[in-house]
């Protein structure tokens, strides 16, 4: 008799939908990141068929088996069990079974240590299903009306305030849309930070995408950051869109040498490769090199 807690079947509606066998394969089951019913059919049928299923929050990942009539054993696989878990998947998978893999919220591996698992999966010839469907990082692009044919996820930002800055500066001349996750407690100390390093950009603010309370607020950077600053601490998942930096014509290196040696017969090298990236848009540790390189060319 089959285990009624391990139920192949999926209820849609007041239908209830036999799931399909499926192949021995890792699947990536993107779940939805607030709407429950933003999920799609494949996903669902996945989840039903899966002989194993991961989960980064087995409380989370149950809320959604149960609205869609699913009684599934399941295993929890997260950062702080990887090291354990992983090999038990690792496992199954080389014996044949089918194994899905789902993150509280969106598509696996954005963010969550999925792509460890992916990749020692790959290593041992074991084949890798995306089912793709909710992804917070393109509903907050497309919602944010900022260029989307070319953009940058950059997760996180660090917590420390030095260190936030510094993996600003290293983002300032991408020519894309950037894209972050943050904390709310963090959002107004992280915008501040933004409109400092990155400038008068345009920008956006998406809050609680898809669900109830769902917000997006736009404005350049110094706006958001001021308003957010005098408001209070904002609740829910937080999506921080930045547009690209203005286009430039790109300097010749003719140009950008004589631009150096220029600003440095007034200041020091440290300055005059600072206001060399912000009349060029180059990285400042790249122009202090080169000016490195031509002053010891011209001592020698």
């Amino acid at each position: 008799m089959k285990d009624s807690l391990d139920k192949r079947v999926f209820v849609v509606g007041q239908t209830e939908i036999p799931a399909r066998p499926l192949e021995p394969a890792l699947y990536l089951v993107a779940t939805p990141i607030g709407n429950l019913g933003d999920i799609t059919l494949r996903a669902l049928e996945t989840l039903a068929a899966a002989d194993v299923l991961a989960c980064e929050d087995t409380r989370v990942t149950r809320v959604l088996l149960e609205r869609y009539g699913m009684r599934r054993r399941t295993t929890a696989y997260h950062e702080h069990n990887a090291a354990e878990a992983g090999p038990r998947l690792l496992e199954a998978l080389a014996a044949g079974s089918s194994v899905a893999l789902v993150s509280d919220a969106g598509t696996p591996l954005v963010s969550d240590p999925g792509f460890r698992l992916v990749g020692e999966a790959l290593k041992a010839g074991v084949r890798v299903v995306p089912i793709p469907g909710p992804s917070a990082v393109l509903a907050a692009l497309t919602a944010s009306g900022l260029p989307s044919d070319t953009f940058l996820f950059a997760g996180f930002l660090p917590v420390k305030d030095g260190q936030r800055r510094t993996r600003l500066e290293e983002l300032k001349a991408v020519p894309a849309t950037l894209v972050f996750f943050e904390s709310p407690r963090r959002l107004a100390d992280t915008l501040a930070a933004m409109a400092e390093v990155l400038g008068d950009r345009a920008a956006a603010v998406g809050r609680e995408l898809t669900k109830t309370f769902e917000e997006m607020r736009t404005g350049s950077l110094p706006e958001l950051a001021e308003n957010y600053a005098a408001a209070d601490t904002p609740k829910g998942e937080i999506v921080v869109c930045v547009g690209p930096p203005a286009e430039r014509e790109a300097a010749d290196a003719g140009e950008v040498d004589r631009l150096l040696l220029a600003l440095a017969a007034e200041m020091p090298a440290s300055k005059a490769a600072a206001e060399a990236a912000r009349m060029t848009g180059a990285r400042k540790p790249d122009l202090y090199r080169r000016l490195m390189e031509l002053r010891a060319d011209a001592e020698g």
